[in-house]
């Protein structure tokens, strides 16, 4: 089954060759280009370009990726690289989450599952996904063979690398029965525009999950958070990386508010990130400085 269409005009696509869609309503031609299909429009393609430069700009700085295959495998449980284990500690146990969520909720055939993994970066959840049995579809703007989509190629698994927005998804209405945002919900400019389109695309009884994006009880410091965070940038990099105005954080009365928008009803898990992690927001009390993010999952239906 092609489970793809047009998206902008949500046209189903006519298969042409096997790396090739067109939409009959629009003209408009899709390709696969080297094992990952291009769904970003001609126009959104130039939105997005200065975003993009400046994304994989500060990660290469960073010293994000690797040439070794064993890097992207071992992911999330081990940073071969040494660089970001602390970051990769909380993706290790927010997976681990995720991963008794699916136990628990999804006893049936995972082989009939299509599963959605939104802002996948270099494919290590989509891959895990994919192992145990799901239709993996991994969706990113960035397809860069190191830090991007490009990096399918490192793991033993199958997925499809998809590059698109998120309120421009080019699949069949109800065609996911997961959703996972991965640390990248807060990536969007509108959280109401992003939902309902990952409402469109999922099936009437399936799931969204929203994992390791940063949550506060106060919007200030969030605020706090982003304005450091440019700040941290021009110093680094010499400019702030803010081309795209995404939200950026969540708090617990935005989550409010995208209930009553949207009627999902939201399930937050904390996992257990360890004591030191409970004791930041004590510390941050007794330095007088801002809330630390929490993290953790939220799962709506």
């Amino acid at each position: 089954m092609n489970p793809f269409v047009c998206p902008r005009c949500k046209t189903e696509l006519d298969e042409t060759s096997s790396a090739e869609l067109r939409c009959s309503k629009d003209g408009v031609i899709f390709r696969r280009v080297d094992g990952i299909w291009r769904f970003l429009l001609p126009e959104r393609e130039q939105y997005y370009a200065r975003f993009i430069s400046d994304y994989e700009t500060v990660r290469r700085l960073e010293g994000r990726g690797s040439t070794d295959t064993s890097y992207y495998r071992a992911l999330p449980f081990t940073d071969l690289s040494s660089k970001f284990s602390a970051d990769w500690e909380i993706r290790a146990v927010s997976y681990r989450a995720l991963d008794k969520l699916i136990t628990s909720r999804f006893m049936h055939d995972h082989q009939s599952m299509n599963v959605l993994d939104t802002g996948a970066g270099n494919g290590w959840l989509s891959n895990h996904l994919a192992l145990r049995g799901f239709n993996v579809y991994a969706v990113d703007l960035l397809v860069n063979s190191e830090d991007g989509l490009g990096a399918w190629r490192q793991y033993e698994s199958k997925f499809t690398p998809v590059q698109a927005e998120f309120t421009r998804l080019p699949f069949l209405d109800g065609f996911m029965s997961m959703i996972v945002f991965n640390a990248s919900f807060h990536y969007s400019e509108n959280y109401e525009a992003t939902l309902a389109e990952a409402m469109r695309v999922l099936y009437p009884d399936g799931w969204i999950v929203i994992m390791d994006s940063p949550v506060y009880h106060k919007a200030e410091s969030g605020r706090n958070m982003v304005d450091e965070r440019k700040a941290s940038f021009i110093s680094k990099y010499g400019f702030p990386s803010d081309s795209i105005k995404s939200e950026s954080f969540l708090t617990y009365h935005r989550m409010n508010e995208l209930t009553d928008k949207l009627g999902i009803r939201w399930e937050h898990i904390r996992p257990f990130y360890g004591f030191r992690w409970i004791m930041r927001p004590w510390m941050a009390r007794l330095r007088g400085s801002r809330e630390p993010a929490e993290f953790g999952l939220w799962v709506g239906q």
